[in-house]
């Protein structure tokens, strides 16, 4: 595990055999909100939605239902009973209230709240106000969860909701009650601070680099952990006691620790829309706006048997590198793969195989639904975070994103045909405004074209070169002769 933590931009990446197979980048000003907590003050309560719209001083109100609410999980009755008393019965407008972020917000949509704040520790998550007893699903064996739920009716308050991470049972009694009262005093903690604020705003921000480089941690047990930061060597210091075998190395080189490693290399490969294959072959990889489509081509390898095993070897390989791109470039949403056509079903059951166990290390859920009639293999996977291209590009201002711009030879038609439209007025000539590949159009073969247009229009046509990054013209002036040649 590499981690580069010294600089604004945090970034870790997981190399496994020399190849990255995890990525992670946080930019400042690209953080998720999910997991701040925020003082925030009720705007608008309605009655009808059951909900309320909370002021958290980040321009767009949030929405936070009534099952949010403290008031609600902890008052007595059914929950059946509880909804029929409707929301104004647990909260009013001009309420000051502390929420946490659930959802980040959306295009127009605010961001969805809740008022039961939850509290991540590196065993617990600690809700003041949750009111129930769970462990992770991960522990090994209902007995062990049985300990955990007992255990957690010993140590919480009336009201409180405790869940035990998947770390918990290889800690003591001790160290997890040790850490329920940590979580216990930072909640005081935030409370106090938010009694100091009058208007809407951020009390306490959630360190998701760090979260994110656990839970990396916790799923893939690497060995060893080379870290730039002596701070962040601190901290994991701290937390790697319950691993077996990991060990924390110092960088203290000249050169960018991704440099040093490879990363910055591999991280722009993952850029670019074409990736080659270890035997020649290559995968063509495009983002549409709701779905990525991945294309397989045999490219310069040609096999040395027959075309079925060609094009079984070269699907295979690509279904593993597939799986590394998904998950480097953290692609999510609908991913339709094009694989070269196999004939029998046992060759794409194979290649479904293979996906679905490569894809399966990384902890996303991900629903591979099989090949269409047509030979595209479907899947989709959970969306949680901006994908590596989103954070590190941004859409062309040229070509808007499509890729693509008019031509020269479309701009020089359009000019044209706009031209004749001024045949049989009175102006005798025209300055025009282009690029230079435009004019160049008019003015090849001694001003072939300059010269036909002329006579065809009866306008004289005098050119303005002007840099542009896309071909462009514009009519600046139609007048006399004197009139555009004086300018």
């Amino acid at each position: 595990m590499i981690i580069n933590s010294n600089t604004a931009e945090k970034r870790y990446a997981y190399m496994k055999k020399g190849k990255i197979e995890a990525l992670y980048i946080e930019q400042p000003g690209q953080q998720s909100n999910v997991g701040n907590i925020y003082l925030g003050l009720v705007e608008k309560v309605v009655p009808g939605m059951n909900a309320a719209f909370i002021n958290i001083g980040t321009g767009k109100s949030g929405y936070l239902h009534l099952e949010k609410l403290p008031a609600f999980v902890l008052g007595e009755g059914s929950k059946t009973e509880k909804l029929s008393r409707g929301i104004g019965r647990y909260i009013h407008q001009g309420e000051r209230i502390l929420v946490q972020v659930d959802k980040d917000e959306t295009g127009s949509k605010g961001a969805r709240l809740t008022a039961i704040v939850e509290l991540k520790g590196d065993i617990l998550v600690y809700m003041p106000s949750g009111n129930y007893i769970a462990a992770s699903k991960k522990h090994s064996g209902p007995e062990i969860r049985k300990k955990m739920m007992k255990l957690g009716e010993a140590i919480r308050n009336p009201g409180e909701g405790i869940i035990f991470r998947t770390s918990a049972s290889q800690h003591s009694q001790e160290a997890v009650a040790a850490e329920l009262q940590e979580l216990r005093n930072l909640f005081s903690e935030i409370e106090r601070k938010a009694e100091k604020y009058k208007k809407p705003c951020v009390i306490h921000k959630k360190d998701t680099f760090y979260e994110a480089l656990i839970n990396e941690l916790d799923r893939l047990k690497p060995a060893e952990i080379v870290s730039d930061q002596p701070e962040m060597r601190k901290r994991l210091a701290r937390t790697i006691t319950r691993y077996e075998g990991m060990s924390i190395v110092p960088y203290n080189g000249k050169e960018n620790i991704f440099s040093f490693y490879g990363v910055e290399q591999e991280i722009e490969k993952a850029l670019h829309r074409l990736v080659w294959l270890e035997n020649g072959a290559y995968l063509i990889m495009d983002d549409a706006e709701a779905l990525t489509i991945i294309d397989v081509n045999t490219g310069k390898f040609t096999g040395k048997s027959s075309l079925d095993e060609t094009v079984f070897a070269v699907n295979k390989l690509a279904a593993r590198e597939i799986a590394r791109q998904i998950r480097l470039r953290d692609i999510g949403g609908i991913i339709l793969v094009d694989f070269i056509d196999m004939k029998d079903d046992a060759s794409r059951e194979e290649i479904v195989r293979i996906l679905s166990a490569s894809l399966g290390e990384d902890g996303r859920r991900t629903r591979i639904l099989g090949f269409t009639s047509l030979g595209i293999l479907q899947l989709t996977r959970k969306k949680t975070k901006r994908s590596l291209g989103e954070t590190l590009m941004e859409k062309c201002r040229v070509c808007n994103g499509t890729g693509k711009v008019i031509s020269p030879e479309t701009v020089a038609f359009r000019l044209e045909r706009e031209l004749f439209g001024y045949r049989g007025t009175e102006y005798e000539a025209v300055r025009v405004e282009a690029d230079e590949k435009v004019v160049k159009l008019f003015l090849e073969n001694d001003g072939e074209h300059k010269a036909y247009l002329e006579n065809s229009t009866g306008l004289t046509v005098v050119f303005t070169v002007v840099p542009s990054e896309t071909p462009f013209y514009s009519i600046r002036k139609l007048g006399s002769v004197e009139e555009i040649a004086g300018e």
